[in-house]
């Protein structure tokens, strides 16, 4: 076997090509001629060929959509970016297009939006605006689609092709033709079936897994804005007490500091310094406000009002669950949190009386 035909078997083994097609070689022209535009390219050739039905077949039922998606030709459509259209009508122009899962993958990112930010919301009701919109990313976002199309073993599958960046697009790199499956799959899930069993999809992919979300929550002055969210809620000024500490007049002490808005005890945290440990305790304070987390046998999500049954949500019959809608937290305290600046927003008073170090309280 000459090198022209290693390479093609090796490619083609690697991208999951049917072995059936290996021995469709190439012309001796092709691979003598000295033309650039007609040399022989295995990873070209390697990408153009379809994949095989056996995969396909294995791919839908391995993530338990064989009996939703039914046929093999919609697998392969939620597997073709629509970056792979040039490349085939280049090289095939007399043959009609692959159809690609375009409409598809923006249908299901609406709906991954959509699931995303009603099952955040409805856990964590305090959180911030920024926090949840990050949080929307990690659970739904490109990168998460991408890792999750990984996973369930459509990397084999994907037909696409690169193409660099323009003035009216950005450029299509692997993770971004990638993260479309999940999403096309998304999509098909909803207008084979309906709402809520496209929602029972992103359940299982997605939303099952944990997020860290304390990551997300960062505060320039952590003290100053829990301040200002303790007189939002009516309650009293936030005082910090010192709670134990050790080797104070050694290299190594360690002090450990409350924060208390009267009798309440707000957060709590440690340090090297007393300072440091009131820095900590204003923020485990603002972390156990934000991060308040809904018990899960409580979380009530608005899509689960839709009926539980085949077709749009505006011709399917059956019963719909129980909903009962539960109040908007109040925004967040937009002082404090993390920005691109450190400055002051003006007209904001500084802490009056509450500037008194930790000292003058012990």
């Amino acid at each position: 076997m000459g090198y022209v035909q290693k390479r093609l078997a090796s490619t083609a083994a690697k991208l999951a090509v049917s072995p059936s097609h290996v021995h469709e070689l190439i012309s001796k022209k092709a691979v003598a001629s000295t033309s650039s535009r007609d040399f022989f390219d295995a990873q070209t050739w390697a990408a153009l060929q379809p994949p095989p039905e056996s995969a396909l077949t294995a791919f839908a039922h391995r993530i338990g959509l064989a009996d939703v998606l039914g046929s093999t030709e919609v697998v392969r459509q939620a597997c073709t970016h629509p970056s792979f259209l040039p490349l085939y009508t280049r090289h095939h122009p007399n043959q009609p297009q692959p159809v690609t899962n375009a409409n598809l993958a923006t249908l299901g990112n609406s709906l991954l939006g959509m699931f995303a930010t009603e099952h955040i919301n409805a856990t964590y009701p305090h959180l911030p605006t920024r926090v949840m919109k990050a949080a929307v990313s990690a659970y739904v976002g490109g990168t998460t689609c991408a890792a999750i199309a990984k996973e369930m073993g459509a990397a084999s599958l994907l037909r696409w092709h690169r193409t660099p960046s323009s003035s009216t697009r950005p450029a299509v790199l692997h993770p971004d033709a990638l993260s479309s499956v999940p999403r096309a799959l998304t999509g098909l899930v909803y207008k084979n079936r309906s709402l809520l069993s496209a929602r029972k999809f992103v359940q299982r992919f997605f939303l099952s897994r944990e997020v860290d979300l304390r990551s997300m929550i960062k505060f320039r002055d952590p003290r100053l804005a829990l301040m200002y969210t303790v007189q939002k809620f009516g309650r009293e000024l936030p005082k910090s007490r010192l709670l134990k500490e050790t080797g104070r007049f050694s290299n190594s002490p360690v002090f450990v500091v409350g924060i208390y808005s009267g009798a309440d005890k707000l957060g709590e945290g440690f340090g090297s310094s007393l300072k440091m440990a009131e820095y900590r305790a204003a923020e485990d304070s603002l972390h156990r406000l934000y991060l308040t987390r809904q018990p899960p046998h409580l979380v009530q999500l608005p899509t689960s009002t839709f009926a539980d049954g085949r077709g749009n949500i505006y011709d399917v019959t059956g019963p719909g669950s129980a909903y009962e809608p539960s109040a908007i937290a109040d925004s967040e305290v937009l002082y404090g949190s993390l920005g691109r600046t450190g400055a002051m927003t003006p007209g904001r008073h500084t802490r009056e009386g509450d500037e008194r170090d930790i000292e003058d309280i012990l």
